[in-house]
């Protein structure tokens, strides 16, 4: 399975939800996709942290999974995000999964327990097994507690057929620099920083699962075609254009910064579950006053 690819531009799907009970948007999630579709970009990560998945129930994530491999039609390949910190239940819910229409699992390592290598290797290793498609691994010690060691991805790179891959968000590069010199054939590394891809794009990543992709879809993918090509000249004056962005999304968290920014360009509804709350009025209007900038470069 190690040649199903994953190179270029995904984008980690933000969920709109209405005013009224907070109840998932539809109509919204539908234009946001062909939004993204239509803007060249090269997967979709469905159901990932960026979604709110963590707030919404069973039954709305299956709702919402299945409402984005019909929108999306085969156009793209789509990753669903499928991770968790109790092993057992996590390879039970891959078992109850419907994988139509699913090209790959993410799954982010296991949070708040704090698990050693050895725990993270088992856990990996018990998902690759379960599972039915391909896995990304995701490391993101920012949010999980706990980070995967280069030593860690490369052994279940070699040990497990079904791990294609990792989505590295630990920022630091040079854990990153290990992993890509001394991967297998096929295993693909892809940044998990926005503001980080392109110099990962330079040292031999395959591309970025990007959250500013959502509202600058276009201008992300080119930026990452360029990248991948080592045409800096021509990527260079993107990913400045976009780093006063990129970096101020994320000021109050995230989907927080990402959902006042489309609210901004008129795409969805700000709206977000508790615990999370809307930007502040001040970060609100620094994201408008950075997208007016950016339209102005252009």
């Amino acid at each position: 399975m190690k040649q199903l690819s994953f190179t270029g531009t995904g984008v980690a799907l933000i969920t709109p939800f209405r005013r009224q009970q907070e109840t998932v948007d539809f109509t919204k999630l539908e234009a946001l996709i062909e939004h993204i579709i239509t803007s060249g970009v090269d997967y979709i990560v469905a159901l990932g942290t960026t979604s709110e998945a963590a707030t919404m129930t069973l039954s709305e994530r299956a709702a919402v999974q299945e409402f984005i491999v019909e929108t999306v039609s085969g156009r793209l390949p789509i990753m669903l995000g499928l991770g968790g910190n109790n092993t057992l239940a996590l390879t039970d819910t891959i078992a109850r999964t419907n994988f139509d229409g699913i090209s790959a699992i993410l799954s982010v390592a296991p949070f708040y327990n704090k698990p050693n290598q050895r725990g993270i290797l088992a856990h990996y290793r018990a998902v690759a097994e379960a599972s039915p498609v391909p896995v990304v691994i995701y490391n993101v010690p920012g949010r999980t507690g706990v980070n995967i060691l280069p030593e860690t991805t490369l052994t279940l790179a070699n040990e497990c057929p079904n791990i294609i891959g990792i989505k590295e968000a630990s920022g630091n590069i040079a854990q990153a620099m290990e992993i890509l010199r001394n991967r297998p054939d096929g295993f693909r590394v892809i940044s998990g920083d926005d503001a980080l891809t392109l110099p990962l794009l330079a040292l031999g990543a395959d591309g970025v699962i990007s959250v500013i992709a959502n509202a600058l879809p276009k201008e992300m993918s080119q930026m990452v075609r360029f990248g991948l090509k080592g045409d800096l000249k021509r990527a260079l004056p993107l990913h400045y254009s976009m780093l006063p962005l990129m970096n101020a999304i994320f000021e109050e968290g995230n989907p927080t910064g990402i959902k006042a920014l489309l609210e901004a360009q008129g795409l969805i509804t700000n709206v977000l579950r508790l615990p999370l709350v809307k930007a502040s009025k001040p970060l609100a209007n620094k994201l408008t006053s950075l997208l007016a900038d950016l339209n102005n470069q252009q």
